[in-house]
Formats: C-alpha cells, structure tokens, sequence
C-alpha cells in the first residue's frame, strides 16, 4: 500500500523519474467548479436540442396553415365558379337545399365572402393534438406498400375480367352474343372502400377493403373462378408471390402479401342488382326465384354497396372540411386504445365529426375541433332518447347508433363528459394517451421560481379536490 500511494509515487517523481506521471487529485472546490460547469453544459445542450424541436414543430404547423389556407381557396373559387355558371347568375339569398345541423351549410361560409387567412394553430391544444397525429400517421413505407399491393390487385382484376369475358365470348355463339349485348362481361369494376377510400389509414393498418362490382348476382362459382384466375394474372403483373383464399362466407377474397410490411387486402364481391331488388316491394318471392342456386350472402352484398356510398360521402363532404380527417384519426386511435370507446360505430363517428365541425361559425383548429366533437358527444346526442344520427346515404330512415346497447351509449357518453373535463384543466395529453410537452418559456427562465410554485400549488389542489378521478386520469 505504501509503494502505490500517492505521497510516496510524488516523492518517487521528485528524486527518481521526473517524467512519471501521477494523477493531480482536485480540491472540493475545483470539484464543485466542474460539475457546474457540466451541468450548465448539459443545460445548454438541452436548451438547444429543445429549441430545435419547437422550430421544426413550428414549420410543420406553417406548412399545415399554408395547405389548408390553399385547399380553402380552390374550394372557395370553385364554389364561385358553379355559382357565376348558373344561369340565374346565382343564388342571392344563400346556398339552395337543406341546411346543416345548425342552420349552416356544410363546408362553406353562411354568407359569401371572400378566403380570410385562417388562424395560426398556436394553442396548447393544436400543438398536443398535431404532435399526436403525427406519430399515428403512416410511415411512407407502410403508404408505398399499401399504394403497390393495391394498384397490383386492381390491375390484376382487370385482366381477370378480360380473360373471363373472353372465355364467355368464344364459349358463346354469334347469335347469343347479339341477344345479349353488353352483358358479356361478367366484372364490371373495382373499387376502393373503407380508410383507404376516405384517407383514414393510421400507423400499423395492415387490412384494407376493395369491392368487386358484377354485371350479375355474385355467385360461388364466379368467386371460385376468380380465385383460381386471380393468381396467374398477379404473375404476370409481379414477381412477388401472394397469398389468396377464399372467405365464401364473407362474399370475399383474401389477398395476402408474403413481403414485410405484409398487408392485406380483401375483395368483396356484389352487384347492384341486389340493392334494386332489395328496394321493390312485393317482388321479393321472384327475385328469389331468379338467383343462382349457389348465391353469396345477400347482406355481405349489400354491407359492400352500402361501403361504397359512404366512401363517396365522405370524399364529397368530409375530405375537404378543416381538421375533419385529423379528429376522425385522433378518435380511431382513442377506440383503439381504450375499450369503452370500441363499441362506437365508426361510419356513425365520422357522420358525427362531420356533422360537428361543419356546423361551426368559422373554421375549427384541430384542438378546438377535438374539443367541439366531445362537447356533442356529451351533450347526449347518442343516448336513447336523442334523434340519433340518420344515414345520409340510405333512401329509408335508417339510425347508425342502431347497434349499440343503452350501457355502451351511457359508457361514451360519460367518457366524453370526463375527457371534456380533462381538456378544460390542461389534461389533454392523458385524453391523448401521450406525455406532456415540454414547455420553453417556463423550463430555463431562472426568475419564474414564484410562478412555478403557484402552478404546482394550483395541481395539487386539483388533485387534491378530485381524489375520486385521480386514478382515473392516469388510466383514460
């Protein structure tokens, strides 16, 4: 111990090596000095790093103003341009037809005026509500693996309908071909329904919906046919490999990718003759008579064509509406992360967002949108006794909350009072399922120490008033 301490190695140097090298020990105040002078380093990384993010945060949130500034100026010429085509030189006492659901035509202004500059989404709320949508948008990966897997299937459907229509035609006669005129082709059409149609894919979607239109009754056969021809044409189209099967019980076929990201798509086949049928009166016993003795299940046909309908919807009314897309996507995340929220129908949810936003004064920023939709939802508009939400796509009076039982009603309900109540108090972020976000002003601002004080004060008081929803405010 003598010989490695470090009085004895100094006198060593001093009368024996003057070149050995012993480590000089600080004194606690040059300690003291050092780690200051790192902790202020690490202050000052910090600080950057963070300003860093609030400038990036800052420029997303212009590109956003700047895109829906624009989109709202196309909207609004081309709604002047129908207006100067009419032939009565337009519509002097406002927009024809029925109104919103208070008094407001959706999407446009209740008196014409010109674009005025929207309002910059500064707000606590639009920062938490923009950062949560871009962490549950898609990956470009995933987007670019969607777009292929269904360009190739609708391509591939394509020449499936070629080759049966050419099957059909040299199976049948000259004569037969002019008896039956343009009926020879078997498929008529594909088409993109569901969150792919509407633009409401999130983070992790792996299944995406296509409907198969028929000249005819969709049968077993032609969905066997199809399944056995739908391979050969992919081949042609691409060198990856596919995954099909057959859901008869669905009215479907199931197309899976071998590749990561694997995605799924799956093609409903119906026709509208069904629809026709279904909508006659008293001719229900001969159109019986007249089906396949193999026809698919005539209400997977029907959810199809209805699929369809809601997809035009929502590109005529909702795509082009401010902050629409981004609450639907906010709130099919919050039905995916929390189970009371599962049992809202999601057509029934963007009728409701729709209809909540566009019946607004002005155009909503997304936080006050979010905030806007939980004020309807908890004044009651589903519960038993409300007027519902009727479809807007069907001829009869048909309610979309139809499904749902009195205690999923009364559980929504009461969750959107809750989640209200959270954003009333700042707590948007746990109505969000994300952590807080940092706040610039109040972090590295060394005279605040009396206001930081009165904030935590004022929260423990919150709590401390409300001890019965402390547990759930960590658990929404």
């Amino acid at each position: 111990m003598h010989l490695k301490g470090r009085r004895h190695r100094l006198q060593y140097k001093k009368k024996v090596n003057p070149d050995l090298q012993v480590e000089v020990k600080p004194s606690i105040r040059a300690r003291k000095i050092q780690e200051e002078k790192m902790r202020k380093q690490m202050q000052k990384e910090e600080y950057w790093r963070r300003r860093e993010e609030e400038e990036r945060w800052r420029m997303e949130m212009r590109r956003y103003e700047e895109d829906m500034y624009w989109r709202r100026m196309e909207e609004e010429q081309h709604h002047w341009d129908d207006r100067r085509r009419m032939p009565d030189g337009g519509y002097p006492h406002g927009p024809p037809g029925p109104l919103g659901l208070l008094g407001v035509r959706p999407g446009m202004p209740p008196q014409p005026q010109g674009p005025a500059p929207l309002r910059r989404p500064d707000s606590s709320d639009d920062r938490y509500v923009m950062t949560k949508h871009a962490t549950i948008y898609p990956t470009e990966e995933e987007l670019q693996a969607v777009q292929k897997i269904v360009s190739i299937t609708e391509r591939a459907l394509k020449l499936v309908s070629d080759s049966l229509s050419e099957h059909e035609k040299s199976k049948n006669k000259e004569g037969d071909d002019k008896k039956e005129g343009g009926k020879d082709r078997a498929l008529k059409g594909v088409l993109r329904v569901g969150v792919l149609a509407k633009g409401l894919l999130l983070r992790g979607d792996r299944n995406v919906n296509l409907v198969l239109l028929c000249s005819e009754k969709p049968s077993k056969t032609l969905l066997t046919r199809i399944a056995e021809n739908l391979p050969k044409q992919l081949a042609v189209i691409s060198p990856e490999k596919y995954d099909i099967k057959c859901a008869v019980s669905e009215a479907a076929i199931i197309l899976n990718s071998c590749v990561e990201p694997k995605m799924q798509v799956t093609i409903t086949l119906t026709s509208p003759i069904i629809r026709e049928e279904n909508m006659r009166e008293g001719d229900v016993t001969s159109g019986m008579v007249k089906d396949p003795p193999d026809v698919l299940d005539r209400q997977k046909c029907l959810d199809a064509l209805a699929a369809l309908r809601h997809a035009k919807w929502f590109q005529a009314r909702a795509n082009g509406l401010q902050s629409c897309v981004i609450i639907i996507r906010i709130l099919r995340d919050l039905c995916q992360r929390v189970p009371t929220w599962s049992d809202f129908p999601s057509w029934a949810m963007e009728l409701l967002v729709e209809k909540a936003i566009s019946s607004a004064s002005s155009p909503q920023s997304p936080g006050d949108a979010l905030r806007r939709v939980f004020e309807c939802i908890s004044s009651g508009i589903i519960l038993k006794g409300s007027p519902g939400l009727l479809d807007p796509c069907e001829k009869d009076p048909f309610d979309t909350l139809a499904t749902m039982t009195d205690q999923q009603r009364e559980d929504i309900t009461s969750s959107a009072q809750f989640a209200l109540r959270l954003l009333a108090f700042r707590q948007i972020h746990k109505v969000l399922g994300m952590d807080p976000l940092p706040q610039m002003s109040q972090r590295f601002n060394i005279h605040n120490n009396r206001k930081r004080r009165r904030d935590s004060d004022g929260v423990d008081g919150f709590e401390a008033e409300g001890k019965k929803d402390k547990k759930d405010y960590d658990n929404f």
